[in-house]
């Protein structure tokens, strides 16, 4: 079985809260607006950045329902969903969902509390989950900083490979550039790796990558469609410093807080995703003053996402 290798930016949405921390779905069709207007070719929903760990089974399913809804129209923009790691059983549950709502493909990451021991328990996962959606692409997700798993993914695909025919390729997010070269390399590019880390996409790049999952895509896509196309045209000065600006943007994240400052920037895109779940700690009022401080000093604006207000009705 072949599946298509993805191209171009894939964003992890932020999951919408109430101020209460319940779901708010109905920011989602504005949602998808954003991404479609500003370049952006596919979703990958409830992964670290849409807080899929603190989610529970039913609002994984509500999420992608709402997503689905929304872009079933479009064949052409693809959504996957992070079916989970703890929990074979919920893993496999959240997939036969997402292949009943329509999505494109789903994703899982290693257990993380019980981890496989492994490179061949951590196939037997893959295969439990995938072959329950043999029709579906199926993606490993590489995420060892919040796994704690980090077998180099060539194994994963040796031992995978002839053994699960849905089995689509990696997201991969880690450092390893040797690990993600021969990858890229195996059995003639066959899989597709699609690359993790907004802040080294030049890197990925150079090594051949053609599609990329980040979070720094729900606000900035503009930004990043600007840097692949000036490595495409060989323009590696200008390419540089594009990547410069993303590496200058991502360094506030960790400035105040981490990954929920994230929704910070959202907000000065006009699409308010609300504030992240405990354990994450959120910004404070006083803070989101200076932050915009910082971003206004970046240059923001003039390479960040377009408001969804200005899609047509």
């Amino acid at each position: 079985m072949e599946f298509q290798h993805l191209e171009g930016l894939i964003a992890a949405p932020f999951t919408p809260m109430h101020p209460d921390g319940s779901l708010n779905l109905g920011v989602i069709p504005d949602y998808y607006k954003l991404l479609k207007l500003n370049g952006v070719k596919g979703a990958f929903i409830c992964g670290s950045t849409g807080e899929g760990a603190s989610l529970s089974t039913e609002e994984k399913k509500q999420v992608a329902e709402a997503w689905a809804e929304c872009s079933r129209h479009d064949k052409a923009f693809k959504v996957m969903t992070l079916v989970g790691g703890t929990s074979i059983t919920d893993c496999c549950e959240l997939a036969v969902h997402a292949r009943s709502v329509g999505l494109y493909g789903v994703s899982m990451t290693a257990p993380f509390y019980f981890k496989p021991a492994s490179v061949e328990m951590l196939a037997a996962c893959c295969i439990e989950v995938a072959s329950k959606v043999p029709d579906m692409p199926f993606y490993y997700y590489h995420i060892p900083v919040l796994t704690g798993v980090g077998f180099p993914m060539i194994d994963l695909l040796k031992t995978l490979h002839g053994r699960l025919e849905n089995f689509a390729g990696i997201k991969y997010t880690h450092e390893d550039f040797m690990d993600f070269l021969s990858c890229m390399n195996f059995e003639n590019g066959r899989y597709d790796m699609l690359w993790g880390r907004d802040e080294n996409m030049l890197a990925a790049l150079s090594l051949g990558t053609r599609g990329a999952v980040g979070s720094t895509f729900n606000y900035a896509a503009p930004l990043y469609n600007r840097l692949i196309a000036a490595y495409q045209s060989n323009d590696q000065p200008q390419a540089r410093t594009l990547q410069q600006q993303a590496i200058d943007m991502i360094r506030l994240l960790g400035k105040y807080g981490g990954i929920a400052t994230g929704k910070a920037y959202m907000k000065l895109v006009n699409l308010d995703c609300g504030k992240f779940r405990l354990p994450v700690k959120n910004m404070s009022d006083a803070e989101f003053e200076n932050f915009k401080k910082d971003v206004t000093s970046l240059g923001f604006k003039d390479y960040c996402s377009k408001p969804a207000s200005l899609v047509n009705a």
